[in-house]
């Protein structure tokens, strides 16, 4: 973990497989983003993989798109993405006893401007969404056994 990463984890009753199908759909992105501002899928595959691109209808205050590339995929165990501002988001997925535990985190470090991102409270913003998407995902996916 870098000085400016956050994260949060959480245990969830379903499979590193299972689960790791829900992150690597973008379809269904909406129904656990945290932020509120994920709408739809508008262009890329129906399943991630290394070097995917996908594009996202978003809103924050106004409507827009954004492109994303994955950077680190490795199946069933490792998904993350970036879009053209650099900073990763990343999920990490660690079987235990009776499900998985997830971990999200948001890397602001290899963003463009990493101290913009800093002045407009990207960080603790990021870590809250980070935690409501870890409370969807448990909803979908059930809590720990």
């Amino acid at each position: 973990m870098s000085d400016r990463e956050v994260s949060a984890s959480t245990v969830v009753a379903a499979a590193p497989a299972e689960v790791f199908e829900l992150l690597a759909d973008p379809r269904r992105h909406r129904e656990f983003d945290g932020s509120g501002t994920v709408r739809t899928a508008v262009a890329g595959p129906p399943r991630l993989g290394p070097g995917a691109r996908f594009g996202m209808a978003m809103h924050w205050g106004l409507p827009y798109r954004i492109r994303n590339t994955v950077v680190e995929f490795e199946e069933g165990s490792r998904i993350a993405w970036r879009h053209f501002g650099r900073h990763v988001w990343c999920y990490r997925l660690e079987p235990v006893p009776g499900g998985t535990r997830i971990t999200e985190s948001f890397d602001w470090g290899p963003s463009l401007s990493p101290w913009a991102l800093e002045k407009w409270g990207a960080p603790a913003r990021n870590l809250a969404s980070i935690r409501a998407t870890l409370r969807r995902l448990s909803d979908i996916l059930g809590g720990p056994a």
